[in-house]
């Protein structure tokens, strides 16, 4: 239909020019347009005698969504769906479980939970309270709520994904109904993640009716200026290496790597406490030991994601794909491609001991020798792999003191695993294959669970051995920079004080000027007995009470198993010695001091 002067306010121009315009439009465009002038301009009510009837009140539903992570990764999938979710005209709670009161779950209409699975099965620290509230006989009927759950795991461990499964289930067994299924996440969990946030978004406009959709007034048509590069997980930085030191003295059993990267044209930044992820390479010897096991040709293109982007079979073993380690996902997808009996029954119900031992410290290059012949062509091989997940590594550097620069404490790992020589992905490649000059890809990811106190004057104790002194580095950087007069107490342990110890000459430097205000160190290897961090804790017992009672924040960072585990311990002894109190009462201390966030952990 075209407009004419007499139908219509315009002028004839106005009219020549919009009936030339309309009929190239597309529905979008003009979908956008009417969007456009509607929001830009409020008509005046065309002259009538009749009363125009009142618009039906738009219906505007909340959203709570909650979030429990430890390395910040559910933080950042959280913060990422509640911006969706306000595009679509959705009232969004975006709160971490750590800071949600539980007395307000009854009220709750509809609620959204991402939530990581921390070391055998357990909740991240800041969702534990949660967790066990929900848990436990104080919790409410939950009829007339809806939820689902986003759960992030690893594969590679026994417990996937526990922590979401439990949430998943106690909310459905207290009443709630599922508004979408639970989706479980592994490592690389981009695509998955994206298609729940889908999923979600779609059910709730199913039973929600928000009051506008923005969505379809988001760029589409119209002509948007370029947005700058933005880097992060999804398109990492490529930073140059500045320096890589090894940190260890002749005759160590250790060699600890100091990086030095360049972030310079990356507007990438960091606090203090944050991680930096690599995205590493396999060794390519061990890629082409696996191309010649199975006799394929290194140059095949092989299809490498949903997109249908191909990569050479070489260069998707080294770059792209995960060969180091097995899970049981990959032998039950791997059984699917041999008929070799030894490997069907080791899949076996009731034989769950032997693949747990199995796995253990061992690679794909394994499998395929152990479990020949194989009836399947690489492309079938390369479908059931995962992609290489990024490595995390505490920062161990502050921007204030080092512009442009980000720095970084790895631990090589090297060990022998049934009958051969292997060593850490990423750690490797940092220490045998990569100099400065060379350049590897790298993205900023935050830990709001791991942060200096606000308040500069507030004391803190810091307990970092090994490579968990790395985060502790960047705090008295920062301290420095930023002239902060809080005390600060660090407790370092290695095994060898003239080989490993890290960083000694920059401690020994801020104890001299007072940015540190005391130290004790525990070097294992250096007595008959061996003599770690919290033994040094525990000797320090009545003043480390006392700093506990002025306020002092307590930071721990390195080895969750073992260090992390010892370490809580001396913590609960101290508080019940010093003070008095009963176990409960110092469990209950220590517990209450992490709901204030002054027991905070960065453990792996």
């Amino acid at each position: 239909m075209q407009l004419q002067i007499n139908n219509s306010p315009f002028t004839e121009e106005q009219t020549e020019l919009l009936n030339r315009l309309v009929p190239t439009m597309t529905p979008e465009q003009k979908i956008w347009l009417s969007g456009y002038l509607s929001a830009t301009h409020t008509p005046a009510p065309a002259a009538s005698s009749e009363i125009p009837a009142a618009p039906a009140p738009a219906v505007s539903k909340e959203i709570t969504l909650l979030y429990g992570s430890q390395t910040g990764n559910g933080q950042s999938l959280a913060e990422e769906l509640a911006e969706k979710l306000k595009q679509n005209n959705f009232e969004v709670t975006l709160i971490s479980m750590g800071d949600f009161k539980p007395n307000t779950l009854k009220k709750i209409e509809n609620l959204l939970l991402i939530v990581s699975t921390h070391g055998e099965g357990d909740p991240p620290d800041n969702a534990l309270s949660f967790y066990e509230f929900l848990h436990g006989r104080r919790a409410p009927k939950l009829a007339g709520m809806q939820y689902s759950v986003l759960a992030l795991g690893d594969m590679s461990y026994e417990y996937f994904c526990q922590t979401g499964k439990d949430f998943d289930k106690r909310l459905e067994e207290l009443g709630g109904e599922r508004l979408y299924e639970r989706v479980d996440c592994d490592v690389d969990f981009d695509e998955s993640a994206a298609e729940w946030f889908e999923g979600v978004l779609q059910s709730l406009r199913k039973s929600t009716t928000p009051a506008e959709d923005k969505s379809s007034l988001q760029g589409a048509g119209g002509s948007a200026p370029a947005a700058a590069v933005s880097y992060s997980r999804t398109n990492p930085f490529k930073a140059e290496i500045l320096e890589n030191i090894n940190l260890n003295g002749r005759g160590s059993n250790k060699e600890t790597r100091h990086l030095e990267l360049s972030l310079e044209g990356s507007e990438l930044t960091f606090e203090p406490g944050d991680s930096l992820g690599i995205y590493p390479e396999n060794d390519p010897i061990l890629a082409d030991k696996l191309i010649e096991e199975m006799n394929w040709n290194p140059d095949d293109m092989i299809t490498i994601n949903k997109q249908g982007d191909q990569q050479l079979l070489r260069d998707a073993l080294i770059s792209t794909y995960e060969i180091t380690v097995l899970t049981k996902p990959l032998l039950e997808k791997s059984a699917l491609l041999s008929t070799h009996d030894n490997l069907q029954e080791l899949l076996k119900d009731g034989n769950e001991e032997k693949l747990r031992e199995y796995l253990a410290g061992r690679d794909l290059l394994d499998l395929v020798r152990d479990f020949a012949p194989w009836n399947a062509t690489v492309h079938d091989f390369a479908a059931i792999l995962r992609k290489i997940p990024p490595r995390l590594y505490s920062i161990a550097s502050s921007l204030k003191a080092n512009p442009e620069e980000v720095h970084l404490t790895i631990g090589t790992v090297r060990y022998e695993s049934h009958g051969r020589d292997r060593t850490g992905v990423c750690s490797g490649q940092c220490a045998e294959r990569t100099e400065p000059g060379d350049s590897i890809p790298v993205y900023v990811q935050r830990n709001p669970n791991f942060k200096l106190p606000e308040d500069p004057d507030t004391p803190i104790i810091m307990i970092g051995p090994g490579t968990g002194a790395a985060p502790f580095r960047a705090f008295l950087e920062e301290r420095e920079e930023t002239g902060a007069e809080g005390d600060s107490w660090m407790f370092f342990g290695d095994q060898h004080f003239v080989s490993d110890f890290l960083y000694q000459v920059e401690w020994q430097r801020w104890l001299k000027e007072g940015v540190l205000t005391r130290m004790d160190v525990a070097f294992s290897r250096d007595t008959e007995e061996k003599v770690y961090v919290q033994h040094r804790m525990l000797e320090k017992s009545k003043d480390l009470y006392h700093w506990l009672q002025e306020g002092a924040i307590v930071y721990v960072c390195g080895d969750e198993q073992y260090m992390a585990s010892d370490v809580h311990q001396a913590l609960l002894s101290i508080i019940e010695k010093e003070g008095g109190l009963k176990p409960d009462q110092a469990a209950a201390y220590l517990e209450d001091m992490q709901q204030q966030k002054r027991y905070q952990r960065d453990v792996y």
